[in-house]
C-alpha cells in the first residue's frame, strides 16, 4: 500500500486548520458530527428519486464511542459512505467538499439542507488527534476502504472488510501536555457537553453509551454503575416548532437552558422568515441588566446557527449597540460561510437578517410601551440608558429609530413620559420642549431656574442621567419642537418680562459690572434674571456647553477639562438685591462679600464644588457678626 502525499497547498492549509482557523479545539466534534449528518441526508435525497432505496429515519444515527484505555474516540454513522474515488477526492484534497458539490447539484427546498459544505471541517480532527482512521463503505459499492493519516505527511488508502454502508472515524487522541488537556475529549460528560452546545439540534440521533449511578436492586442505600445507550441531543429545535405548540414556559425554559440570563425575560419574539432570506430566530428582552452590562467587558451578540449547527456563540453583527441587551439565537439556511463555520462572510444575507431583526425588536418594544406600560418602564429602568447612548452615538444616525422609545420624568405627570406624550399636550403658545438637569428628581424640583417655566404652566422634562443632555443635543428637536434648557440664556417665553429684565439690567449696569469684576475669571457675565421668582440667585450658561456637561466631562478619567460660560443671574425683585444696591453705594467691601456669597450659593445649588470652602465659611461668619 503506497503512501500518498497531500499537495503542497493542501499541506499549508492543513497546518492552518490545525493551528489557526478554529478558535477552540472542541469544534472538531461539531465538524465530524455535521459531516455524518450530511451523509445521512444524502441517502434521504437519493430515496426521493430512487425506488431501490427506502428511507426510514429510525435506521439513521450517529454514535460516539470514547475509549480511555486505547485513547481513541470513534465517530460512526449509518450514512451513505464513500467509494475509494470519493475518499481520494474528498479527503485527499483539502478544501474540496463532497457536500458542497452535492448541494450545488441538488436544489434543496424541503427544509433539509447540507451542513458540511466547507471542505476543511474534517481536518479539525487533527487538532486533537495524532492519527485519524476513516473506514467507509458506500451504498453504491460492495467494497469498503480505509483512509489513514497522521497529518501533513500524507495518507494511505487500503481495502478493508465492512458489512454495512456508513463511515467510522477513529481519532487517536493526543497525549496531554503542560499547556493542553486532551483527556477531556475521552470523557462522557465533556462529549455530551460539546454535543449539547454545538450539535444539539442535528436532526438525527447522536447516541453514546452513558454511565449512570443507580440504586442497586434488592439492597437499600447501595448504588451501582449502569451503562446504557442514550440519545444525547434534542434533535428538534424549539425554533422549528409551530408557535401554537409552544407555551411561555417553553420559551422561558429555553432561555434558562441556554444560560441567556438568570432572570425571567420580559418578552420573547419567535420569528420565522421565508423570503429572499430564510431564517428562524428566538429573541428575548431581559428584565434585568447583567452586572457588567454598562462596562467594556460586556460582549453583545446572538447565537448564530447554520441549519441547526452552532457556528458562533455571539454574533455581534446581528445587533446594533443600542439593542445589545437582546438575547437569543438566529438559525439561517442561507449564510455564506468561509473556510470554517467560525469565519462568517459579512455578506448581503447577514445584513438583511440584521435589518429585519432590528425592525422586529423596535416593533416589539413599541408594542410593550403601548400595551403594557408597567412592563416597559421596568425594561427602561434597566436598559433606557443604552437607548439614550444609541441616540447620541454615531453622530445621531439612529435618533429616528430610537426617539419614540425614550422616557423622561415629567414635572407635571410626576412619572415617566414619552416625547410624543409631552408634545401632544403642549399649549399653543409654548415654543419649546423644556428640560432641567440634576442629580435627582428632588434636586431638580428645587432648582431656581425652573420657576418661570413652571409658573407659565409649561411641562418640564427632568434629566437625571449623565447621557440625557448629550442625547437631546444630538436629537435637536422632536416633531419640529426644539429642546430648551431652563438654564439657557433665552427661554423664549415672555417678551414683556424680557424687556423688563433688560430695563432693570440697564438701570443697575454699574452694580452688575462691579460684581462681574469681583468674579473675574469665574463668570462671563452678571445680569438681572428674567426666570427667578422666589430665589435670589442662580447660574446659567451661554453657548453649547452647559454646566451639567462641564461636570460630566470634567469627571471623566481622561483628564479633559472644559468650562461652561457661566452667567450669574440676580433676582432684582428679591430683598437680597436691595442689600446689594446699598452695599454698592456705601460699602464696596461688603459688596465683594455679598457677591462671593451669592456666587458660592449658586455653585452649591448646581452641585458644583466651591473653590475655597474655608473662605466661604469665613464669609458666612462675617455676615453673622
Amino acid at each position: 500500500m503506497a503512501k500518498m502525499e497531500f499537495k503542497a497547498e493542501s499541506k499549508k492549509l492543513l497546518d492552518m486548520v490545525i493551528n489557526s482557523i478554529y478558535s477552540k479545539r472542541e469544534v472538531f466534534l461539531r465538524e465530524l458530527v455535521s459531516n455524518s449528518s450530511d451523509a445521512m441526508d444524502k441517502i434521504y435525497y437519493r430515496a426521493l428519486t430512487d425506488d431501490q432505496i427506502s428511507f426510514d429515519q429510525d435506521n439513521y444515527y450517529i454514535k460516539l464511542v470514547p475509549n480511555k484505555d486505547t485513547r481513541t474516540l470513534k465517530v460512526m454513522d449509518t450514512g451513505i459512505g464513500m467509494t475509494k474515488e470519493e475518499l481520494e477526492s474528498n479527503l485527499g484534497t483539502i478544501a474540496r467538499s463532497g457536500s458542497f458539490n452535492f448541494k450545488n447539484e441538488n436544489e434543496i427546498k424541503d427544509g433539509h439542507d447540507i451542513i458540511g459544505q466547507f471542505g476543511v471541517g474534517f481536518y479539525a480532527a487533527f487538532m486533537v488527534a495524532d492519527r485519524v482512521t476513516v473506514t467507509t463503505k458506500s451504498i453504491d459499492s460492495d467494497e469498503a476502504y480505509q483512509w489513514q493519516s497522521q497529518g501533513s505527511d500524507g495518507y494511505e488508502i487500503k481495502p478493508v472488510q465492512k458489512d454495512e454502508p456508513g463511515t467510522e472515524i477513529v481519532l487517536e487522541i493526543k497525549e496531554n501536555t503542560d499547556e493542553d488537556n486532551y483527556d477531556e475529549f475521552l470523557e462522557e460528560y465533556r462529549l455530551r457537553q460539546i454535543v449539547k452546545k454545538y450539535s444539539d439540534f442535528i436532526r438525527y440521533p447522536i447516541k453514546m453509551d452513558v454511565t449512570e449511578s443507580k440504586p442497586k436492586e434488592g439492597s437499600e442505600g447501595e448504588y451501582e454503575e449502569v451503562v446504557s445507550e442514550q440519545t444525547i441531543n434534542s434533535m428538534v429545535p424549539i425554533w422549528k416548532k409551530n408557535k401554537s405548540e409552544l407555551t411561555d414556559e417553553d420559551y422561558e425554559n429555553f432561555y434558562k437552558e441556554k444560560h441567556y440570563g438568570f432572570d425571567t425575560p420580559l418578552k420573547h419574539l419567535h420569528i420565522n422568515v421565508d423570503g429572499s432570506i430564510r431564517y428562524n430566530a428566538i429573541l428575548y428582552i431581559p428584565e434585568n441588566a447583567p452586572y457588567n452590562y454598562y462596562t467594556r467587558e460586556y460582549e453583545k451578540g446572538l447565537e448564530l446557527y447554520s441549519n441547526g449547527v452552532l457556528i458562533m456563540d455571539k454574533c455581534a453583527d446581528l445587533l446594533p449597540d443600542y439593542f445589545s441587551f437582546v438575547k437569543g439565537m438566529v438559525d439561517s439556511e442561507d449564510l455564506s460561510l468561509n473556510i470554517s463555520r467560525e469565519m462568517l462572510q459579512h455578506d448581503r444575507q447577514l445584513k438583511l437578517i440584521e435589518k429585519n431583526i432590528n425592525k422586529k425588536i423596535k416593533k416589539e418594544l413599541q408594542s410593550i410601551l403601548r400595551d403594557d406600560r408597567d412592563k416597559y418602564e421596568r425594561f427602561f429602568k434597566a436598559f433606557g440608558q443604552q437607548l439614550k447612548f444609541g441616540v447620541y452615538s454615531d453622530y445621531g444616525a439612529n435618533k429616528e429609530v430610537l426617539q419614540d422609545l425614550l422616557l423622561f420624568h415629567s414635572s407635571k405627570e410626576k412619572k415617566l413620559v414619552t416625547l410624543e406624550e409631552y408634545v401632544s399636550r403642549m399649549p399653543e403658545d409654548q415654543k419649546y420642549i423644556y428640560y432641567a438637569i440634576g442629580d435627582s428628581i428632588d434636586r431638580i424640583d428645587k432648582l431656581p431656574q425652573t420657576e418661570m417655566v413652571a409658573e407659565k404652566g409649561y411641562e418640564i422634562l427632568y434629566f437625571t442621567d449623565e447621557i440625557d443632555e448629550f442625547a437631546i443635543k444630538m436629537l435637536m428637536n422632536y416633531k419640529e419642537k426644539e429642546f430648551k434648557s431652563v438654564s439657557s440664556g433665552d427661554l423664549g417665553i415672555d417678551e414683556e418680562e424680557n424687556e423688563e429684565a433688560k430695563e432693570k439690567e440697564e438701570e443697575n449696569k454699574e452694580l452688575f459690572d462691579a460684581m462681574k469684576e469681583v468674579l473675574a475669571g469665574k463668570v462671563k457675565n452678571v445680569r438681572a434674571s428674567k426666570r427667578l421668582k422666589s430665589h435670589p440667585v442662580c447660574l446659567t450658561a451661554e453657548g453649547d456647553i452647559s454646566i451639567e456637561m462641564e461636570k460630566v466631562i470634567n469627571a471623566m478619567p481622561d483628564n479633559q477639562q472644559i468650562q461652561a460660560d457661566k452667567v450669574l443671574e440676580i433676582n432684582v425683585d428679591h430683598e437680597v438685591f436691595q442689600s446689594l444696591k446699598q452695599s454698592y453705594e456705601k460699602d464696596k467691601d461688603k459688596l465683594n462679600l455679598f457677591t462671593n456669597l451669592l456666587y458660592n450659593q449658586a455653585l452649591l445649588i448646581e452641585g458644583l464644588p466651591i473653590n475655597d470652602p474655608v473662605e466661604f465659611t469665613r464669609d458666612i461668619c462675617k455676615v453673622m457678626v
